[in-house]
């Protein structure tokens, strides 16, 4: 695989970081990636992003727990082990809610930690680069893949650090 080469700006604001990032989508310049020590309001959207369809796959996975519950205790007590209890039918949904419910969020909540380590290539093994111990800290960062970008177009996203108030400007290969 082919190492990237980053170039990077930091910025020592969230306001300014926002204007930065219009100024660049309105100059129609490719941003790679924007790094946060915590969430920016108003970003997204900024940024072109879509909203996340995470709580989606958390129906899907709540869905799934409630009919692999309902089934379950169905065949438990219809077919595999049909006891009266206190004069209850063998098919008594109401009994059955709890635990349906228990399973729901259970499945939801499993499912949905999972989609998310998974869609953003995380977990256990997984080492992600870091451009800058700081910016996890306290400096926001945007980030503009030069690998095989032409010198002229180097500069062009220099000049664009300059001036938006960058407090610095590095070059990282990850």
């Amino acid at each position: 695989m082919k190492n990237k080469e980053v170039l990077f700006g930091l910025y020592d604001d969230e306001e300014v970081l926002l204007t930065a990032v219009k100024n660049a989508r309105t100059a129609h310049l490719d941003i790679m990636d924007v790094y946060s020590p915590f969430p920016v309001h108003g970003l997204d959207p900024i940024l072109g992003l879509s909203e996340s369809r995470i709580h989606q796959a958390g129906f899907v996975f709540g869905l799934i727990g409630t009919l692999t519950a309902f089934l379950f205790m169905t065949w438990v007590f219809t077919r595999d082990w049909p006891i009266i209890f206190g004069g209850k039918p063998y098919w008594s949904v109401p009994a059955f809610i709890p635990i349906i419910f228990e399973l729901t969020v259970l499945f939801a909540s499993i499912g949905m930690v999972v989609t998310y380590y998974a869609v953003n290539g995380q977990g256990p093994g997984v080492s992600n680069p870091v451009l800058d111990d700081r910016i996890t800290d306290d400096k926001f960062c945007v980030a503009f893949d030069v690998t095989d970008t032409a010198v002229d177009r180097v500069d062009v996203y220099q000049q664009f650090f300059r001036e938006t108030g960058a407090s610095e400007v590095k070059t990282k290969t990850i």
